[in-house]
């Protein structure tokens, strides 16, 4: 996944609140999370500026006119993936299709990016110079709880969180797993290249860039045209890094997390892996009455 910094890393938080919640939440509550998902996104951006009335109306308004394009346009393109999903559950699976099905995924941040464009643009324009102050004092709060949960930390203590937190996700799917799994799961998390410190260092450079983007709008009273092209060049360096070596970083994690997705699949018994068609197709029904409810 992609750690977007604030503000405008709106479109990795709606994301994270409209689709990637559904892959960890627990079936029954996908439709309520997503129904309330325009709401929490709303506050969770509050809590980076504190938006006047003004800003809040215009924000909640656009939140919710995202998340009926998403209804309308992008449940049914998740539904086909968890169908091409379902057909692959079980019988062994390659890194190779695990690639596939995450590319598919990542293919739609651009395609949401576009539709939240204007609107960020717009709303970008209003800030203050005292809002724009308290985005970068709560960047330093949250870099502060990312230091604390991931560089004060033992290479070991590092190591056992992303253990714990793959072991997470994957019982979230088939269920508890046994002795054995779970230690080929630590060997696979224990040979990956994730590195705190070289994600820390991206996430600081995408908070500068989004602070001196808004600084740019914000300072220097740019026509709305130029405001979006300064939000699409944002977006565009934080889907894609300017940055080659954290580009490499990021494609060599992909593909190690794809090959770790398909080893751990290929351990799995056959009631394990009714377990996971069961939640898929029970994700499945809660999309597709998600999709069917009225605008």
């Amino acid at each position: 996944m992609r750690f977007l910094p604030a503000w405008t890393g709106t479109v990795a938080r709606i994301i994270s609140l409209l689709m990637l919640t559904l892959a960890l939440a627990a079936c029954s509550t996908i439709k309520i999370a997503y129904n309330h998902a325009a709401t929490a996104a709303y506050w969770w951006l509050d809590g980076y500026v504190d938006f006047d009335q003004t800003q809040s109306q215009q924000l909640r308004a656009d939140l919710a006119r995202l998340q009926q394009w998403h209804r309308a346009t992008e449940l049914p393109r998740y539904i086909d993936l968890l169908q091409n999903v379902e057909q692959l559950t079980m019988a062994d699976i390659g890194a190779e299709q695990v690639c596939a099905i995450a590319q598919e995924m990542l293919g739609r941040l651009d395609t949401i990016a576009a539709q939240i464009e204007p609107a960020t643009a717009a709303l970008a324009m209003t800030l203050t110079p005292a809002q724009l102050q308290g985005l970068d004092r709560k960047y330093a709060r949250t870099n502060a709880r990312y230091r604390k949960e991931w560089l004060s930390r033992t290479p070991a203590e590092q190591l056992d969180k992303r253990y714990k937190q793959w072991l997470a996700r994957i019982e979230m799917i088939y269920g508890r797993l046994d002795d054995a799994q779970k230690d080929s799961l630590r060997r696979q998390v224990a040979l990956s290249s994730f590195d705190p410190r070289t994600s820390y260092e991206e996430r600081l450079r995408r908070q500068h860039d989004a602070l001196q983007t808004l600084q740019q709008i914000t300072q220097t009273r740019v026509s709305e045209g130029d405001a979006r092209k300064l939000i699409h060049g944002y977006f565009e360096r934080t889907l894609g890094s300017p940055n080659p070596e954290y580009r490499a970083y990021q494609h060599t994690l992909l593909l190690e997390g794809c090959r770790t997705v398909a080893l751990m699949h290929n351990t799995t018994t056959t009631a394990q892996r009714d377990i996971a068609a069961q939640r898929l197709l029970g994700y499945e029904r809660d999309l597709t009455q998600l999709a069917s409810q009225p605008q």
